[in-house]
C-alpha cells in the first residue's frame, strides 16, 4: 500500500518555523546545505582573487589563452587579463603549467559553488608588470627588461612570485575561519596551493646555481630578492625566505638549503588579508592598488580597503 503524506496547515507551520530558526541575515545557504557565516564567505572571496591571477597567468603562459576559452562562464563576464600570452617553455614544464592552470580552474569551480563569489577582477600579467616586481626586487632597472615569458627559467622565477602568498593567505584566514564547510574548502585549496609552490621552488633549487642570462645573477640571488620584496611589502617581519638561507634560518638551524620557506618550527608563515593585498598590489599599502590588480581586487574586504582611500 502506498504510503501518503498530507501537508496539513500544522505541518505546514512546522517548517516555517524551522526555515525562521536557521536563517540568519550573516549566514548563506550553499549547496552542501550547511550554512556560512559572512566572516567566513568574506575570507574566501578575498582568495578568490588570487584564483583568478594564478588560472590566467598559468593558462596563459602554457597555451596562450585564459578563462575566456577555457570556461568563460568563471570570468561571469570580468575584463580580459592585460599582456597574458604564451611562454617559450620546454615540454615538461608545459606540462606543469598547463596542469597548474587546469587546477587554478578547479579551484575557482569550488570556491563558486560555495558562494557566490564575483566576475573576474582586472588583472596585469604582462611581461612590464613582472619586470617592474623585478626591478623592485632588485632597487635597480635590469637592463633588458626581465621577461617572464621569454624561457623556462624565467617562466619559473615569475611563477614563485605568486602561489606562495595564496599559500600565505589561507594559512592565515584558516585559523579565523567558523565553519566546518569553509575549513574543509580552505584545508583543500591550501593542499594544492603548497604543492604548486614546492614543485616550482623543488625546480628552481635544482637550478639554484645557474646564473639568469644576461643579467649574471643566480636563480638563488633571484629568489631571495623576490622574497625580500615581499617581506619589505608586508610589512611584518619575516614571512617569506629564498632558496638558499643563513644557516640559522635553515630547518632546525642545521642547513642553508631552504627548499621549503618556514617559520622556526618548519611551519607554513600565515600572513593576513592587509598583507596579501599589500603584496599583490606592489604598493606595501592595502589602500593602493596597482601591480597585478590595477583597479583593485574584488570582494567585501578588499574593497572595504579601498574605500578608505
Amino acid at each position: 500500500m502506498a504510503l501518503n503524506i498530507i501537508f496539513n496547515p500544522m505541518s505546514s507551520f512546522v517548517v516555517l518555523l524551522l526555515v525562521f530558526l536557521f536563517y540568519s541575515p550573516n549566514k548563506i545557504f550553499v549547496r552542501s546545505w550547511d550554512t556560512i557565516p559572512k566572516s567566513d564567505i568574506d575570507m574566501i572571496e578575498l582568495a578568490l582573487n588570487l584564483e583568478y591571477l594564478e588560472a590566467e597567468f598559468f593558462l596563459f603562459g602554457a597555451e596562450g589563452y585564459g578563462l575566456d576559452v577555457v570556461n568563460p562562464n568563471l570570468t561571469e563576464g570580468g575584463p580580459s587579463p592585460i599582456g597574458g600570452k604564451i611562454a617559450d617553455l620546454s615540454p615538461l614544464i608545459k606540462d606543469i603549467i598547463f596542469q597548474f592552470g587546469l587546477q587554478e580552474v578547479g579551484h575557482l569551480r569550488a570556491i563558486k559553488s560555495t558562494v557566490r563569489g564575483f566576475s573576474r577582477p582586472l588583472l596585469n600579467i604582462s611581461s612590464e608588470i613582472f619586470g617592474q616586481i623585478i626591478n623592485n626586487a632588485f632597487g635597480e632597472r635590469l637592463k633588458p627588461p626581465f621577461d617572464p615569458y621569454a624561457n623556462d627559467i624565467n617562466y619559473l622565477i615569475a611563477s614563485y612570485v605568486i602561489p606562495y602568498v595564496g599559500l600565505n593567505g589561507y594559512v592565515g584566514a584558516n585559523p579565523l575561519l567558523l565553519s566546518a564547510t569553509a575549513k574543509a574548502l580552505v584545508a583543500g585549496l591550501l593542499g594544492v596551493e603548497s604543492g604548486q609552490d614546492a614543485i616550482i621552488r623543488g625546480l628552481l633549487y635544482e637550478r639554484r646555481d645557474e646564473i639568469v642570462i644576461p643579467y649574471k645573477v643566480s636563480v638563488t640571488e633571484f629568489t631571495n630578492r623576490i622574497s625580500n620584496l615581499r617581506n619589505k611589502l608586508g610589512r611584518e617581519g619575516i614571512k617569506d625566505e629564498g632558496l638558499v638561507v643563513p644557516k640559522e634560518l635553515g630547518a632546525e638551524g642545521e642547513v642553508t638549503g631552504n627548499i621549503l620557506s618556514a617559520n622556526d618550527y618548519s611551519l607554513s608563515y600565515p600572513r593576513t588579508p592587509k598583507e596579501i593585498l599589500r603584496i599583490v598590489y606592489g604598493t606595501g599599502d592595502e589602500h593602493v592598488p596597482g601591480g597585478f590588480y590595477p583597479m583593485g581586487a574584488n570582494g567585501t574586504i578588499a574593497k572595504s580597503y579601498l574605500e578608505r582611500n
